[in-house]
């Protein structure tokens, strides 16, 4: 889990292995990640665009940029909070995700909200 919060727009990532869509014999780990962002901050905020960083045990990292989450661009009155859920396949059976949101603010200024790093792993792969 990963908890984080910038200029009022806290991040928490929770993730999890899907074991039905995952095929180790063919090193394909499919792992589940749900997002809630929240308006702790005084001001409204819109989700323009993310970036993710994401890494696997053999050292391989990837960037993903892109406009919005899951199609969606929202906007966040103080207060409120959008969730979704998304997925990363892997080749191994450990890796990372971490990132940043940007965001507008309602005075028009632009700023990254912080998405802290998290684990992908099989539950069987730490100990």
């Amino acid at each position: 889990m990963s908890d984080t919060t910038t200029r009022g727009v806290r991040v928490v990532v929770r993730s999890s292995f899907v074991p039905e869509r995952s095929s180790p014999r063919d090193n394909h780990y499919f792992f589940a990640y749900r997002v809630r962002i929240s308006n702790e901050g005084d001001e409204t905020v819109r989700l323009v665009s993310r970036e993710w960083i994401i890494s696997d045990a053999d050292g391989n990292v990837e960037q993903v940029n892109g406009p919005g989450v899951v199609g969606k661009q929202p906007t966040l009155e103080p207060g409120t909070h959008f969730e979704y859920t998304s997925f990363c396949p892997l080749p191994t059976a450990i890796g990372s995700m971490h990132g940043t949101y940007q965001m507008v603010a309602a005075s028009g200024e632009r700023f990254d909200a912080e998405i802290a790093p998290f684990s992908l792993a099989v539950p069987t792969a730490l100990n």
